[in-house]
């Protein structure tokens, strides 16, 4: 790829001022995309877009702000993008985190699933329309090999009972499957593709802040972790490569096409999952996606 590919583009990436989304701003932004970083912090948004501006020499990054493990903060997020631009050509759901405890967000939603689940499927509804309008576009969706193993009880979506700070974390991440499949199901003749990829085990400062047994293990597996540049490269190759243009419902393993546990093929499961996540979320069960 050139580094102009992007002219004229419009990328929306959540959990940008850090780690793989904060590279994959930057990649993008070289690319000549517009770029609107996403984050909670506005110290470090305006940080991570000064930097970037100067460091690539595009004036079209922008940070908006929000805390999308709250969905009235998700739905503020969506109508500013909607304010700011006519066209989105990529999402990139990036924004995750574990949490070793179990919390409940101001909205009574347990944290992990509220933020690495709803927030990616919220977000994603309300811009639709958006994406279609600027098809061919593409919705990428990062999930993880943590997805690997888990199980959904769709009686306790939320880990009312057993809260296991790993359990939650790799739920939410096989959540994120059935969301990209039963989404890429419903784009199908959209012009829109939607893909989740598992980014590699990255070196960065995911998971550390638990502290215990949790936050140790991550800290020593730092030691084997590829880089955030490796990682965020993997993001960019879904967002912008002519070599996936079209591709749409796969799962990637860093940037090669994997197969995904056998679990998150299950259709019955991503469309009840799908159900509920309209019903948590507010949402009308005729909404066009």
């Amino acid at each position: 790829m050139n580094n102009r590919t992007m002219n004229e583009k419009t990328v929306l990436i959540t959990g940008a001022t850090g780690g793989i989304g904060r590279v994959a701003a930057h990649r993008l932004a070289e690319m000549g995309a517009r770029v609107l970083v996403a984050g909670r912090d506005e110290t470090k948004a305006r940080q991570t877009v000064e930097e970037i501006r100067q460091q690539t020499g595009n004036p079209q990054v922008e940070y908006l702000l929000a805390d999308l493990s709250e969905m009235t903060q998700v739905r503020r997020l969506a109508a500013e993008v909607q304010q700011r631009t006519d066209r989105l050509d990529v999402l990139i759901n990036n924004a995750g985190a574990v949490f070793m405890r179990r919390q409940v967000t101001r909205e009574g939603l347990e944290l992990t699933f509220a933020l690495n689940h709803m927030g990616y499927f919220l977000l994603t509804h309300l811009l639709t329309d958006l994406l279609e309008r600027s098809a061919p576009a593409r919705v990428v969706n990062v999930s993880s090999y943590a997805h690997r193993g888990a199980r959904l009880n769709l009686n306790d979506l939320q880990l009312i009972r057993g809260y296991n700070g790993w359990k939650a974390y790799s739920r939410s991440k096989l959540m994120n499957l059935y969301f990209t499949y039963e989404l890429a199901r419903r784009l199908a003749e959209s012009g829109v593709t939607a893909n989740a990829v598992h980014p590699g085990f990255v070196a960065t400062n995911f998971g550390r802040s638990n502290g215990g047994l949790l936050g140790g293990l991550f800290r020593v597996a730092q030691v084997v972790a590829i880089t955030p540049e490796q990682g965020g490269e993997t993001l960019v190759h879904l967002a912008a490569s002519p070599d996936v243009e079209g591709v749409s419902g796969k799962y990637f393993e860093q940037q090669r096409l994997a197969r995904s546990s056998e679990v998150s093929y299950d259709d019955e499961i991503a469309l009840r999952l799908w159900d509920r996540s309209l019903e948590i979320a507010g949402l009308p069960e005729e909404h066009p996606v």
